[in-house]
């Protein structure tokens, strides 16, 4: 799961942390699992993105400015996400998001878009981290598939923004949910965090092979839209 989530900036937690809990892991080991050890893969498809050209990280740049507003107001909804993660239905913030990222989904493949200004990316860096921190997925359709719907916003540096982002919200989260509840069995963390390592650094790979932007951008689209249709079926329909 962490190559797609590399190679396409979403679908690690959303399809995870679900899956996970089917095959009977409680919910509060599944999800400081899956924060740290996509804390660790994303580090290392960061750098991967980077070293590709993928993205570029450099200070000033615009994938360096969008990653750093999302991390700053993250780490703050991560706060707020694992204090609250007890009282707030899941049920209502799910269906909310879902809603969220098919309508996100739809006006990529309509190719709608947005002017980026800095207020879109707050909204879009503490939303999303905020149900990072309470269910330990929704991430990436919000923020890579946002970003898109800007207007002359690179789909790559988009994917690659995400990964950068997503790392250290989710340690943050990790240590966060650790203080508070107790470190999960290794049992099913450390064979996340391996198969994440590997994923993380094979998936910029995968996209720095794919060439045609509007292929990219349409396939992220449809993406966004499953994403949104598959939260929906699992919060209401399962």
């Amino acid at each position: 799961m962490e190559f797609i989530d590399s190679a396409l900036g979403m679908m690690y937690g959303t399809v995870l942390s679900p899956l996970l809990i089917l095959m009977g892991y409680d919910v509060k080991t599944v999800v400081p699992s899956i924060l740290i050890s996509q804390a660790i893969g994303g580090f290392i498809a960061s750098w991967r993105h980077h070293r590709l050209k993928n993205a570029n990280f450099q200070s000033g740049t615009t994938d360096y400015r969008v990653s750093t507003t999302i991390i700053w107001f993250g780490v703050f909804a991560c706060l707020i996400g694992v204090f609250i993660s007890v009282s707030i239905s899941p049920k209502i913030l799910n269906t909310y998001i879902a809603v969220l990222v098919i309508v996100i989904g739809i006006m990529i493949l309509l190719n709608k878009s947005l002017i980026m200004t800095a207020k879109k990316i707050y909204f879009l860096g503490f939303l999303s981290a905020f149900n990072k921190a309470l269910s330990g997925g929704g991430f990436g359709p919000l923020v890579a598939g946002g970003q898109l719907v800007f207007k002359d916003r690179n789909e790559k540096g988009a994917i690659g923004s995400t990964d950068f982002a997503e790392a250290p919200i989710c340690l943050f989260s990790f240590f966060i949910w650790v203080l508070l509840k107790g470190l999960p069995p290794l049992t099913l963390m450390m064979p996340l965090c391996a198969g994440a390592v590997v994923g993380g650094f094979f998936g910029p790979m995968a996209l720095s092979k794919i060439k045609s932007k509007k292929v990219l951008k349409m396939s992220l689209g449809v993406l966004v839209l499953v994403e949104g249709l598959w939260v929906i079926y699992k919060v209401w329909i399962r």
